[in-house]
């Protein structure tokens, strides 16, 4: 890791560009303040993850009643392309951002943007262990793409003394069943982009749109508490100590790690995930898996606010 490195690179972006958000400067100066990690895998390992992804797709397929493939995309990484990779992510959320003009201040400006996201990637690629990336506000043909940070995983399986091959399943088990939810939701990526646009584009105009990162939340808890269903109803193996072990290690760290956490908003994905969860399990305990995959036929069958606290009520109302 070069820090010095990483702020000199974020320096000079203020000094020699233009516009309010340097991304090659993001992305260099993200990955040289994180060590790339191995790609040196054995050829064990190389078809351990692609029978992890084949075995999730065929299990998933049967528990959730539902039809899909997984990418095509299906990437073994180490930190730096996974930064590489979610910089054009980012640079396309913040699209609006750029549009909206010069600032005040632009050289400090570009400086406090560029840092900060550089901050945000450089953090992430050092923790984030797979990912589902639909590929939201993406042109061309590319829709998405499936990523495991390899040096990551085994890091983390190491820290935790579980073992590494099923700690790897595990995590393969709950980002293809994203893929899942996606795949039987066609709908979904577009539902999400307009409530993205309607917040940002708010945001640019000084204003904010409750309602858009309300519904946002709404879908996003959704989409995060069915793919905690299914992982546990399709794992071929016991899980309940990886769970309990990895949310210990998401809660513990010191001190910046855990104020980078919540300024990241980590810990409202984690609620996210909980609520949702909580909402599917009473729904496929009451009705069974193919009854709460339902929630995806069209975007009237996501819950509402007040029914994932209270699932009678979609029961009721999606399932009469």
């Amino acid at each position: 890791m070069n820090f010095l490195r990483s702020v000199r690179v974020v320096a000079d972006a203020s000094a020699t560009g233009t516009g309010n958000i340097d991304w090659d400067a993001v992305g260099e100066a993200a990955k040289a303040a994180v060590e790339p990690g191995t790609l040196d895998l054995s050829p064990t390992e190389r078809s351990g993850y692609a029978a992890d992804v084949r075995d999730a797709r065929d299990r998933l397929s049967v528990v959730a009643e539902v039809t899909f493939d997984v990418p095509d995309v299906v990437e073994v990484q180490n930190r730096h392309h996974w930064i590489d990779a979610n910089v054009e992510t980012f640079r396309r959320v913040m699209a609006p951002f750029e549009e909206h003009g010069p600032a005040v201040l632009p050289g400090v400006t570009r400086a406090i943007n560029t840092g900060t996201f550089a901050l945000v990637l450089s953090f992430l690629g050092n923790n984030v262990l797979g990912q589902y990336d639909p590929l939201l506000l993406a042109e061309g043909d590319d829709d998405h793409g499936l990523y495991f940070v390899h040096p990551n995983i085994r890091r983390v399986a190491a820290s935790l003394d579980v073992d590494y091959p099923r700690f790897r399943r595990w995590i393969a088990f709950h980002e293809v069943a994203h893929a899942a939810e996606f795949g039987a939701a066609p709908w979904l990526p577009a539902h999400l982009e307009s409530r993205m646009n309607r917040g940002i584009n708010a945001l640019v105009d000084g204003d904010l749109d409750r309602d858009a990162f309300a519904e946002l939340d709404t879908a996003m808890t959704a989409v995060e508490g069915y793919a905690e269903l299914l992982m546990d109803r399709a794992f071929d193996d016991e899980y309940e100590d990886l769970r309990r072990k990895l949310d210990e290690r998401r809660q513990g760290g010191g001190p910046i790690a855990r104020l980078t956490r919540r300024a990241l908003g980590l810990g409202l994905k984690r609620r996210q995930y909980e609520r949702g969860a909580r909402f599917f399990e009473h729904v496929a305990d009451e009705r069974g898996v193919a009854a709460a995959s339902r929630v995806w036929e069209h975007p009237e069958n996501l819950p509402t606010d007040t029914e994932l606290d209270v699932p009678e009520r979609w029961t009721a109302r999606v399932l009469p």
